[in-house]
């Protein structure tokens, strides 16, 4: 059973769902002025949730949301380096008006939108701009650090750095894929430091998606393909935010990539000193991997599209599993093999930021919108953490992706996974009027039972 203080959530990204990406002081973010890929639509209206927040919480409040995960622009509240008073007043009163319907706000500092200016500086490869976050960081606490309780550092970090090239367009050196990676990773340590300095009230932990790898054999060489897998998708990340070092077994594919990133002693320091309060992660599906000859490809990949380190691992297709029309694989006892891995690694409490499915949507003429395919692995997903939180494990809440549609950063409009449809597609934004899904219903009589009816 869920405790009663269980936050039932769900997710969004500032980016994917508020638009406004010119309005009121803000700056262009990475985002912003990036290519999307063909026959998708860009960021510049999203969800229009920066014009709409006020009926998108009602909305929230009538789902009965007891938590609702976002992210703060960057951009928007210190654009080219400065306070900007109308985007810092904009999170007030979406943080006061979630606060007066009961709903606690979960922010996320970075969820992939680099301001452009730092990025026109060399982006996190520019050991500036660790300053530059903890200078960011350091104003949101004291802003909104009493009426915060939970933080998240940097969404999907591993996803920033394994996917790079597809979520940047960039094409880069694993060098220097890995030297960004450490520069976040010192960054995260620093802002978690700043943190817990100023006594702030509430817990700051990483937020990076996370998923068990199975060998696609019984042999033991395929299960130490998996165990390096996972080394260099899940654990660095995570063993940096818990233990502040590195994982030894990312660090001998690092060497062999030639990536090792220069780690100075003040670094190793800072990252030793500050760690996190909680594990925030990302869960989607799982991953499976095989023996990888010395002479076979070394390529990046994101969540679904399997990445390979020859003579370490090859990511391959788990056949065992059915998968969502956009070809993302499903497996929701997958979801406690993964909490249980982190758990057993870790011992921290736990928050999935993250977790849903993508799918085409329609509405129909009556104006509803039936997302039985959703329900189904919503409830699959719900059963498997109820089987977690009874094994023992400590979860704070469950955020499925996303409260309302937004745009999906590879798929665009057609790709909706939130509990409300807005009314638009990739190239006609239409009126943008918000509809209940089923999903809606749904998530709202569960939330109201917490959670035991599904």
């Amino acid at each position: 059973m869920f405790n009663k203080d269980f936050l039932w959530g769900a997710s969004t990204s500032a980016y994917q769902v508020e638009g406004a990406w010119n309005e009121d002081g803000k700056e262009p973010s990475v985002q912003d002025i990036r290519q999307v890929p063909e026959d998708t639509t860009d960021f510049k209206v999203a969800a229009d949730h920066y014009h709409r927040w006020q009926e998108d919480v009602a909305l929230f409040k009538e789902m009965g949301l007891k938590a609702y995960r976002f992210s703060i622009s960057w951009s928007r509240v210190m654009p080219n380096g400065a306070i900007n008073p109308k985007g810092v007043a904009f999170y007030q009163q979406l943080i006061d008006e979630l606060t007066a319907n009961g709903i606690e706000p979960i922010v996320t500092v970075f969820h992939f939108d680099l301001p452009a200016s730092l990025k026109e500086k060399g982006g996190w490869s520019n050991r500036e701009t660790i300053d530059a976050f903890c200078n960011y960081c350091h104003f949101l606490f004291d802003t909104f650090g009493g009426k915060v309780t939970y933080w998240q550092t940097i969404n999907e970090q591993n996803m920033l750095t394994l996917a790079g090239k597809v979520l940047s367009g960039n094409q880069k050196s694993w060098k220097d894929i890995f030297q960004e990676n450490h520069h976040m990773l010192v960054a995260q340590a620093k802002v978690m430091g700043i943190y817990h300095d100023g006594n702030y009230p509430g817990k700051i932990g990483p937020a990076p998606n996370i998923c068990a790898i199975y060998p696609a054999t019984s042999s033991a060489e395929d299960q130490l393909a998996a165990d390096y897998m996972s080394a260099i998708r899940n654990w660095l990340y995570l063993d940096a935010a818990v233990y502040g070092i590195y994982n030894q077994q990312a660090m001998q594919i690092l060497r062999a990539l030639d990536a090792e990133p220069f780690i100075s002693e003040e670094d190793r320091q800072i990252m030793a000193n500050n760690t996190c309060d909680y594990i925030a992660f990302n869960y989607y599906n799982t991953a499976c991997a095989k023996a990888s000859p010395l002479d076979s490809e070394t390529k990046q990949g994101d969540q679904q599209k399997g990445f390979s380190v020859a003579g370490f691992f090859t990511g391959v297709e788990n056949t065992n599993l059915p998968k969502t029309e956009f070809g993302w694989a499903i497996d929701p006892v997958g979801l406690r093999v993964t909490a249980h891995q982190i758990y057993s690694r870790y011992h921290l409490p736990m928050l999935i930021t993250e977790n849903g499915l993508g799918g085409r949507d329609i509405l129909e003429a009556d104006g509803h919108v039936h997302d039985d395919y959703r329900i189904a692995y919503l409830r699959d997903h719900i059963a498997e953490l109820q089987k977690c939180v009874e094994d023992g494990l400590p979860f704070i809440g469950y955020c499925p992706w996303s409260a309302i549609d937004l745009i999906s950063t590879h798929e665009g409009m057609r790709k909706r996974y939130g509990f409300i449809y807005v009314n638009r597609s990739d190239f006609d934004l239409k009126d943008l009027k918000r509809y209940k899904k089923d999903s809606f219903y749904w998530y709202k009589k569960l939330i109201a039972s917490n959670g035991q009816e599904r």
